[in-house]
């Protein structure tokens, strides 16, 4: 099992910036990514960003250039810095811990509340 603990949410003008923390416990051997993503009101849940163990990461089209992602290993912790915000972000972001080898399994968050008013 891995637990994850969000913080860092909140409300911000556009043209702000926030950043979210995930720290990890448990079983975080067996983990090979983690990321963010984020579920609007009336919205599917969709890929913010990734990373691996190894530090390769991946972001949606939609932040690229305005997020980052970033990890500390020795805190099990992973970061998204979000610069430029716009109304558009708005949603529940949830951090993800991924094992990609049988048994395939994905961990969630609590999520957090982000706001970006116009």
């Amino acid at each position: 099992q891995v637990q994850l603990v969000e913080s860092g949410g909140g409300l911000v003008q556009a043209g702000g910036s926030l950043r979210l923390s995930c720290a990890a416990s448990g079983s975080i051997f067996s983990i090979n990514a983690m990321g963010w993503y984020r579920q609007a009101p009336g919205k599917q849940r969709e890929l913010v960003a990734t990373i691996t163990k190894y530090g390769t990461t991946n972001y949606a089209d939609s932040v690229k250039g305005r997020f980052t992602i970033s990890r500390d290993n020795a805190k099990n912790t992973i970061y998204l810095q979000m610069n430029s915000l716009k109304p558009e972000d708005t949603a529940v972001y949830y951090c993800n811990a991924h094992r990609a080898y049988y048994p395939v399994l994905d961990y969630w968050g609590q999520g957090t509340q982000i706001t970006v008013s116009s």
